[in-house]
């Protein structure tokens, strides 16, 4: 399933705060992908995340989290999101239409910044589902690359078609005319499945504990080097605990915008 609509006329805001979606697309029947104007007003750095929203049914705003999947060059604002069918907002948002309307509160937060990591050498994003959003902003940023020698995306989903967003990114960004250059070889994707079968199995957590990712990808050593290496994790609240208390034992810190360290979660999305 990739199903794809666009629109190129904006209808007129009616909601407050409100962004017209242009775009959207749905991959399966839990993952989808849709793209709104921006603000002119708007200013984030790659990785942030702002709350968006809809009316409920009495009216009032259901807002959530969401992750700001475009870079901050861009002049429109990507989304990826999950499909909950009782979900309070996901199981309306997911109807939406190019000319839609959504509410997008302007206050760009979150610590998956690279402001928010020490100078390093290799960079690492390590994501579940839907927590490859910030880092499809972050591999599309030019300072990124600028910032590191080598740039790793480990990417871990259920099923192959879950991947297929990212996929499609990844695949695209050497011979995009604005980040092409910047990218080159510099980028390296690691997408594993954990039930349908596929080139590499298994979860983020285990291959990296057991050095299967370095040695599939033709990496030096078998862990993280807490001189050289950086990482940006988003998933759920387990996944973040498992990976931080690897990294923890390799010798990493985490970090946050006002103390930069080798590490860095998102804890916004998780209860």
């Amino acid at each position: 399933m990739n199903q794809q609509t666009a629109v190129t006329e904006p209808a007129k805001k009616t909601l407050p705060d409100a962004q017209t979606v242009t775009e959207v697309r749905h991959y399966t029947d839990r993952l989808f992908y849709f793209r709104t104007s921006r603000p002119q007003s708007l200013r984030f750095r790659s990785g942030e995340f702002v709350m968006i929203g809809l009316p409920g049914d009495n009216g009032k705003p259901i807002m959530r989290a969401y992750s700001i999947a475009s870079p901050s060059w861009d002049d429109g604002l990507d989304f990826y999101s999950i499909k909950v069918q009782d979900g309070p907002l996901t199981s309306k948002l997911q109807h939406i239409q190019p000319g839609d309307e959504i509410i997008l509160r302007p206050k760009p937060v979150g610590t998956l910044v690279l402001d928010a990591l020490l100078p390093g050498k290799r960079l690492w994003f390590l994501a579940t589902g839907t927590g490859i959003a910030p880092f499809a902003s972050l591999m599309r940023d030019p300072d990124t690359y600028e910032r590191y020698d080598e740039v790793i995306m480990m990417h871990t989903c259920r099923e192959v078609a879950e991947l297929e967003f990212g996929r499609q990114l990844v695949e695209s960004l050497p011979e995009d005319p604005l980040i092409g250059e910047f990218v080159g070889n510099k980028l390296k994707y690691y997408p594993t499945t954990t039930r349908e079968s596929s080139k590499w199995m298994g979860r983020v957590t285990d291959n990296l504990a057991s050095g299967k990712v370095f040695a599939d990808l033709g990496l030096e050593g078998t862990q993280m080097d807490p001189a050289t290496d950086r990482a940006m994790v988003c998933g759920s609240l387990d996944f973040n605990k498992d990976v931080m208390a690897i990294m923890e034992g390799w010798g990493l810190n985490e970090g946050a915008n006002s103390e930069p360290a080798q590490y860095v979660v998102e804890k916004a999305f998780v209860g």
